[in-house]
């Protein structure tokens, strides 16, 4: 994909983590006044999706900004202060993500998710939202500068700043092997997870009920969030050799997909009430195997990405 269609891809979708986590801040107000469970139990699985969409939402802005970066008639510098702002944002709205879904985790669990839960996730919530608006009104100041006000243009304003992140990286001798360790680290407890949970709905230790088995299912969300940090690291410190590699474009689908995945055995019936010997029914294994499928295409275009993409 090029950077036009990729520009394309990102004003397509960077409206959609702002009012998507509206419309999530809403309905949990409206459940917590309402005191409805369900009402809740939606608002988190709102915030745990948006949170994944913004991830392609933020990689695609790299290569918007690469489309327009040297044009006379933009701010590379408001451009700069607009990613540094969306990277705070994404690492807010990721976090709201995590703990919207260890809520939804604790509502299969006991019932309902603890207060210290909701808590956090309102709180996370209101943050993440004004991060959300402020980086959207800084983009649409770049090509718009009969609307720019006061103190926007200049990267000074961020304190969290991409060219600072990969500077370090790139000069720090231990800074990449690190991230690389910890990135098959990450990879090893999702990986481990998705075969054991999996296999158990496809009939694999069918002697274990599921219940057994979910506790095990925030270590693999642990895993995803240690590869989702080190990703955008790799991503940050070598943007150019990442945005038009058609591995990583893949490799992200998948990755969304099978992530997305996670809400069938949090959510759904058919996982959770399987007990010792019982057989899982037929879209149970469906999923279990579609998932396993899913998490090998993000290993093999995350491996291929030299080879199929031309990075490195």
């Amino acid at each position: 994909m090029n950077l036009a269609n990729l520009t394309h891809l990102h004003l397509l979708l960077n409206h959609f983590p702002t009012v998507g986590f509206l419309i999530g801040l809403g309905l949990f107000l409206a459940a917590i006044v309402g005191k409805s469970e369900n009402l809740k139990r939606a608002s988190l699985v709102v915030f745990f999706l948006i949170a994944l969409l913004a991830i392609p939402t933020y990689l695609s802005g790299k290569a918007a900004q690469q489309a327009i970066t040297g044009r006379p008639d933009v701010s590379d510098a408001l451009i700069e202060t607009h990613q540094d702002s969306a990277l705070l944002a994404l690492v807010f709205m990721e976090l709201t993500g995590f703990v919207a879904w260890l809520g939804l985790w604790q509502f299969r669990r006991i019932s309902r998710p603890a207060r210290w839960n909701l808590t956090a996730v309102f709180l996370l919530s209101i943050i993440t939202f004004g991060l959300m608006a402020r980086t959207a009104i800084m983009g649409g100041e770049i090509r718009h500068p009969e609307i720019r006000t006061e103190g926007t243009v200049g990267s000074d304003t961020e304190w969290l700043k991409s060219a600072s992140i990969a500077t370090f990286v790139n000069t720090t001798a231990w800074a990449w092997p690190a991230n690389e360790t910890l990135h098959f680290i990450g990879l090893s407890l999702v990986l481990g997870v998705v075969l054991v949970v999996n296999l158990r709905i496809l009939g694999v230790m069918k002697n274990v009920s599921f219940a057994a088995l979910h506790r095990l299912l925030p270590w693999g969300i642990l895993g995803f969030g240690v590869n989702l940090i080190t990703g955008i690291l790799f991503f940050i410190t070598i943007p150019e050799q990442y945005t038009q590699n058609v591995a990583l474009h893949w490799k992200v689908v998948l990755m969304l997909i099978a992530a997305a995945n996670v809400l069938y055995f949090t959510l759904f019936e058919e996982a959770w009430a399987l007990g010792p010997g019982d057989d899982a029914p037929p879209t149970a294994k469906v999923i279990a195997a579609s998932t396993i499928f899913l998490w090998i295409g993000v290993i093999y275009f995350g491996r291929m990405m030299p080879f199929i993409g031309g990075s490195f």
